[in-house]
């Protein structure tokens, strides 16, 4: 009798529903009912009714089908009927079996094959492994077997890894020494304060012999009495491994690994985790997870008696770890990290390279893996602002380098008093250079006027503050939001009213005053940012701004920053509040801009000029010479000089 090919197994319905009648007179009474039947129940999960299309041992056929379910951890099964072919009181029915293995595993689709035999009982599937699978022998089961990738690194431009391996202890079971996988696994997750439902479908459908590492800790976090407590759950082990988890330099761009009990991994990480795999919580480690995880290669594979494999019966294979190059320069990092580590309190600094924007540093004095507060963080800029500022009226034609304006200990503008830090002044009418040298906020209000909030906006989105850029990472380019009441107007001059940064922003800002153009940040070369049109500032005014940035190394910030040399520029400022105080620092040097703001507690703020003392140190380690003749500060011949940081 020729083949006849058949449908997708259904529930309910016409062909079914006939099926069911044709029982009534003859326990199987056609090949099609038989397969069907047995298929349908198998499908289920009704397996002593399946047992009843077989000439197998009842309990047999029903416990082998419930262990398939098990071996293979199936959320669920489904099949389609295919041809069956009739020669004489012998047949062979085709199907095809889709398998899926769960979350994070593929659906395994095969087409098996089983032999029926007419008998008393009419048409009965002859039992044996290979109804399961046409290539399991007798004696044979399956399982799943995952072979797992090391996790790639994360490099810095020159290629030097900054992330280093940690010891980890891997808690696991040897399938085979359990008593009852249920139990043991759930009793080794209580035991490690993890969940235990991704670590129970690891071992399920593990190959038995194996060890299955299901949580990685690290060793400070393991201890004798730990181990004593694991070693005594039936089949559970540990195992000594190396992972990259631990940032070697800038933990707040780098991220967290986790994999590890102290984490609870498989609460808090959406989407397929498998127990053992290592997972970004934060950072570059969280966002490029796919790419430095890769993925397990994963394979159905047959066992013997012994727990051997006898075959690979289907493999999928895992996608390869990678590695991410960053723009991140070690040198130009550790010795931003440093700096942040002679604050007072909390701080963030930013470096970049003026020609380009790419980010050579980003670190927080928190010393938490999640600050992101380099790049992120939302800061009032004070008179650091100035820069920014001074451009806006020189680019309008509002002011010009010979524009004088009185630097008085205070002025009232717009019905509101401006004054200066400590009431200090500078004396006669300095011009723009002098005046932005020593951030005179009152001078800046006097002329805010002539300037206007629109061409304080447009120069401030020139730089980039406020404008559309973005990372991998979570950033903050700033915001500016100016009313035309003059005394707004005055406030925004001074970096007061409207105006929010970040370091990151900032940085940019002196790359931008550096290059003569601004450039929009990059920390990961292929991800962007894609080439910008350039909107270069006018030369002239960009060297009015570095001339006063000049003066106010030399005759604001020495000796500290006398390590800075000739070729350093900078500003300094402090902005007051009743609860924290900010001192920023914003200079660039050769190659490369910088940024950096002190959060410091009020009943200190005036005790020292910490943001310059972070520049000093910063400038120390890199290594800077031509450090010049040291002095003190120059004094206005009154001696009534507008205090810098004394």
């Amino acid at each position: 009798m020729s083949p006849r090919p058949l449908g997708r197994i259904a529930a309910a319905g016409t062909g079914l529903l006939a099926t069911m009648s044709l029982v009534a007179c003859t326990p199987h009474p056609s090949p099609e009912v038989a397969v069907r039947s047995f298929l349908l129940a198998w499908q289920d999960g009704d397996y002593a009714e399946a047992a009843r299309y077989t000439d197998g041992e009842a309990s047999e056929v029903e416990s082998t089908l419930a262990d398939v379910h098990d071996q293979l951890d199936l959320a669920s099964l489904r099949f389609d009927l295919g041809p069956i072919s009739e020669e004489g009181e012998s047949a062979t029915a085709e199907f095809e079996a889709n398998a899926d293995l769960g979350i994070g595993d593929p659906t395994w689709t095969y087409t098996g094959q089983m032999p029926l035999q007419w008998g008393p009982d009419g048409w009965e599937i002859s039992w044996s492994p290979s109804v399961i699978h046409p290539e399991l022998g007798e004696g044979e089961r399956l399982a799943v077997s995952y072979q797992s990738q090391e996790r790639g690194q994360i490099l810095d431009r020159e290629g030097s890894p900054l992330v280093t391996p940690d010891s980890v202890t891997a808690f696991g079971v040897l399938p085979s020494q359990m008593k009852d996988k249920e139990e043991g696994v759930a009793e080794l997750a209580e035991l490690l304060d993890e969940d235990p439902d991704p670590l129970v479908q690891r071992v399920r459908s593990a190959p038995p012999e194996e060890f299955q590492p299901l949580v990685l800790l690290r060793d400070d976090n393991v201890d004798a009495s730990l181990l004593r407590q694991a070693s005594g759950i039936d089949g559970v082990d540990t195992q000594e491994v190396e992972v990259n988890m631990t940032p070697a330099l800038a933990p707040s761009l780098v991220g967290e690994v986790a994999g590890t009990s102290e984490h609870r991994v498989s609460a808090r990480v959406p989407g397929p985790y498998q127990a053992g795999d290592t997972v970004g919580l934060s950072g570059l480690q969280s966002i490029f997870q796919n790419e430095l995880a890769g993925s397990a290669t994963t394979q159905v594979v047959a066992l013997d008696t012994d727990g051997e494999a006898t075959d690979v019966l289907d493999s999928w294979e895992g996608e390869l770890s990678g590695q991410i190059r960053t723009t991140l320069d070690s040198g130009v990092q550790r010795a931003a990290e440093s700096a942040v580590e002679t604050l007072p309190g909390n701080g963030y600094m930013v470096a970049v390279d003026p020609g380009n924007g790419e980010i050579l540093a980003a670190t927080n004095g928190s010393e938490s893996s999640t600050d992101d507060g380099a790049l992120n963080g939302s800061f009032p800029p004070g008179p650091i602002f100035t820069l920014v500022s001074t451009m806006a009226g020189l680019e309008s034609g509002a002011v010009t380098r010979e524009t004088t304006s009185e630097c008085a200990a205070q002025a009232e503008v717009g019905g509101r008093t401006f004054v200066n830090p400590s009431q200090g002044y500078l004396a006669g009418e300095p011009d723009l250079v002098r005046n932005l040298a020593y951030a005179c906020t009152v001078a800046y209000a006097q002329f805010a006027d002539q300037v206007g909030a629109d061409n304080i906006a447009d120069t401030a989105g020139r730089f980039g503050i406020g404008a559309d850029w973005q990372l991998p990472l979570p950033s903050n380019p700033g915001s500016v939001d100016i009313n035309d009441d003059e005394a707004d107007v005055a406030s925004a001059m001074i970096g007061e009213h409207g105006i929010e940064v970040s370091p990151l922003s900032m940085a940019l800002a002196a790359g931008a005053i550096s290059d003569g153009n601004w450039h929009a940040p990059t920390l990961i070369p292929e991800e962007g940012p894609a080439p910008e049109e350039e909107s270069p500032f006018q030369e002239e005014h960009l060297e009015v701004v570095r001339e006063g940035m000049r003066d106010a190394v030399d005759q604001r910030m020495m000796p500290e920053l006398a390590v800075g040399g000739p070729d350093l520029h900078g500003q300094w400022s402090r902005v007051e509040g009743e609860e924290l105080s900010l001192h920023w620092f914003v200079g660039y040097k050769d190659d490369i801009a910088f940024a950096l703001v002190a959060e410091v507690d009020p009943s200190v703020s005036l005790w020292q000029p910490y943001a310059v003392l972070g520049a000093q140190s910063f400038l120390t380690e890199l290594g800077s010479a031509g450090a010049g003749e040291q002095g003190p500060p120059v004094q206005e011949p009154n001696g009534a000089e507008l205090p810098g940081p004394e």
